[in-house]
């Protein structure tokens, strides 16, 4: 069975968010998929499947953390595009079956995906009590999210404070379903991009994630409705570091990035 590491939102090596990408005849037991993501211990680890021909979608995919199954994760669909592409088992647009419903991800010739992702909603709530202390940093506001997403969107006085965040990541744990996404304007938009996060989700198993496709359906239209523009870049401020540009369709956000494959392997055990 072949399992593939790919380096997400980045186009060279050891950067960006890796994913382990596997690609299935048909998903296997939960207890095995859940052990593969552990053993891979990567943020996530997607499994996929095709799916007969005729339906709503190609391919069904689902996504595990060293801990968890989670209900969306852009990555990892990102890293799975780019599997099917590179490898000749699609090409163009491929139509994903997931938890989240059903998602798009078109590959253009020259390597460049686009994924089509529901956009989170946002609902401004008062700063919970300790908050600030956990992050380690003043914060500007705070904003609940969709089911499927499960975060808190913390805005942060400035780029300065998002890069310098040194949080109890345990405390953090007890202010969301699933984690803590930490923004702020770019301190220098001529720099690239428009706005700058962090992502801590310690309730799945991940402390800090490099790179987060899914945060961007969150931060798509909150750096939209305050910069008047609906397309716009993101630079995720990890030790590793990646860039997600994001074009806001209403209901639907697009979410752009490249991938490359840094290890690509046999996983000697079958379910």
């Amino acid at each position: 069975m072949r399992i593939r590491i790919v380096d997400a939102f980045t186009d060279r090596p050891f950067a960006g968010n890796p994913a382990g990408v596997l690609l299935l005849d048909a998903f296997p037991a939960d207890a095995w998929l859940q052990d593969v993501a552990r053993e891979v211990n990567h943020a996530e680890t997607a499994f996929a499947h095709p799916l007969p021909p005729g339906g709503e979608a190609d391919w069904a995919l689902r996504w595990f953390t060293p801990g968890a199954e989670v209900d969306m994760c852009g990555h990892a669909t990102l890293a799975t595009a780019h599997v099917l592409h590179t490898t000749g088992a699609a090409t163009g647009t491929v139509r994903f079956a997931a938890r989240c419903g059903i998602l798009t991800a078109t590959t253009a010739e020259d390597g460049t995906i686009t994924l089509d992702f529901p956009t989170s909603a946002l609902r401004e709530e008062p700063v919970p009590a300790g908050l600030a202390e956990a992050l380690g940093a003043p914060v500007v506001s705070a904003h609940g999210t969709s089911a499927h997403i499960g975060d808190l969107l913390v805005e942060l006085p400035d780029e300065a404070a998002v890069r310098s965040l040194a949080p109890d990541i345990r405390a953090l744990g007890r202010h969301s379903e699933r984690g803590i996404i930490a923004t702020a304007p770019a301190a220098d938009p001529a720099r690239g991009y428009d706005f700058v996060s962090r992502c801590f989700f310690p309730n799945v198993g991940i402390d800090e994630d490099p790179v987060t496709g899914s945060a961007h359906t969150v931060l798509a239209p909150f750096w939209s409705a305050r910069l008047g523009r609906t397309e716009l870049t993101g630079l995720q401020a990890s030790a590793r570091s990646g860039f997600v540009r994001t074009e806001l369709r209403g209901e639907r956000t697009l979410l752009i990035g490249r991938a490359v494959t840094v290890i690509d392997g046999e996983l000697l055990t079958t379910p």
